[in-house]
């Protein structure tokens, strides 16, 4: 039987493969049953075959790549043998926790390589000997050009959310690492998107690889309600306290296209709520962490993002997204509202999308990639405006 005729709501890890004594270890840690890209992904990683997976942040795809690598590591030694590369310190962090959470009885050496923190203390840990690096591209490289990182015993490479590594000018730090990865080694990359810079990437350095496609679209229509609110730029903010109040959030993100307008944001609402922080790459990394920290336990319920961060948030109390600038790509957009609706919540999240009145284009790309019309959520008394025609396709 393969994993594309599982039944996702009776399905088991005891049924993609695994030994029964990992399969009990996850279920001691509340893995019960396996999500769509763990059931189609982990049979094939397992079998040791190179895969190209698409899924988003929040579909399980950590544990669907950590699980099968996992598996199938031979006896620890000084050198590293699985890597993993990722867009951002945040991630990073994500994925080595998730990985020690699935490791489960700490004999596996978890260790992060990221900028923005000490090197010595980093080069110490992967010389006293580690299993599994995780990291940016520009630290593992820095590492291993100091000849602290050996790639030599690696048998796995994951490149995690690589659009986004390419994004974010990438490509030539992760075409040098692997480059300089042993040749016979698997290799498993997981995209949200398949732009062709990620299809290039794929067929230089992944040997016949088994694509797995969990449909982008169909994770945002389905954990996510979505709304669109029709507003004049100079409004943005009133609608903004009118759905805090309405709403009554849990624990809300707002994304903005930019940093300056996620410090003014911030600098707005600091002094009215005392659960409220800003996220963005120009913060020096310790603040990050402790943003995050707090994030994390519920201690801010508003937190005030760009996208450079995003993909780096993956908590499950989030109840709302609101958009407070139309994001700049349509990807993005999936990427923010999936923040919301995680797998470990069962409710359903909520999305709303401020549209000003030339950016009814970018709101019918957005329903074109979703597959479906996002209804306009009306607000009295705001002033707001009846948009240009929108043909929609979709």
């Amino acid at each position: 039987m393969t994993s594309e005729f599982f039944d996702q709501s009776t399905a088991t890890f005891a049924d993609l493969g695994l030994r029964p004594a990992l399969v009990k270890r996850l279920a001691d840690r509340g893995y019960l049953h396996p999500s769509e890209i763990q059931q189609k992904f982990i049979p094939p990683a397992l079998a040791g075959l190179d895969c190209l997976g698409q899924s988003q942040t929040g579909t399980g795809k950590t544990a669907a790549f950590m699980i099968p690598v996992m598996e199938r590591l031979g006896d620890s030694g000084q050198d590293p043998q699985i890597l993993v590369l990722c867009p951002t310190r945040e991630l990073s962090e994500q994925v080595a926790e998730e990985s020690r959470k699935i490791s489960g009885d700490g004999k596996l050496e978890i260790t992060v390589v990221v900028g923005g923190r000490p090197l010595r203390k980093q080069i110490m840990e992967v010389e006293r000997g580690v299993d599994v690096v995780v990291g940016t591209p520009g630290r593992v490289i820095d590492l291993f050009k100091r000849k602290s990182l050996s790639f030599s015993n690696l048998k796995a490479v994951v490149l995690d959310e690589a659009d986004r590594m390419l994004d974010i000018g990438f490509r030539p730090d992760m075409e040098f690492i692997l480059k300089n990865c042993p040749t016979e080694r698997q290799t498993l990359l997981l995209s949200a998107t398949l732009p062709p810079e990620v299809e290039r990437l794929a067929s230089r350095f992944m040997k016949d690889p088994i694509r797995v496609d969990i449909s982008i679209k169909n994770v945002a229509s389905d954990t996510v309600e979505q709304f669109y609110c029709t507003v004049d730029p100079s409004r943005k903010i009133p609608l903004l306290i009118h759905l805090l109040r309405e709403e009554k959030p849990k624990q809300a993100i707002v994304f903005c296209r930019t940093r300056r307008k996620a410090d003014d944001l911030y600098q707005l609402f600091r002094d009215r709520l005392k659960q409220v922080a800003t996220l963005h790459g120009d913060l020096p990394q310790s603040k990050r962490d402790r943003v995050m920290k707090s994030f994390r336990e519920g201690k801010v319920r508003l937190l005030i993002a760009t996208d450079i961060v995003g993909r780096g948030i993956d908590v499950s109390g989030i109840s709302h997204i609101i958009n407070f600038d139309i994001p700049e790509h349509s990807d993005d957009y999936v990427h923010r509202i999936g923040r919301a609706g995680r797998l470990s919540s069962s409710s359903v999240g909520r999305a709303f999308t401020f549209v000003t009145q030339d950016q009814g284009n970018e709101l019918t790309r957005i329903e074109m990639l979703v597959n479906r019309m996002i209804p306009e959520y009306k607000v009295e008394g705001l002033d707001h405006y009846t948009p240009r025609p929108r043909r929609r396709h979709v």
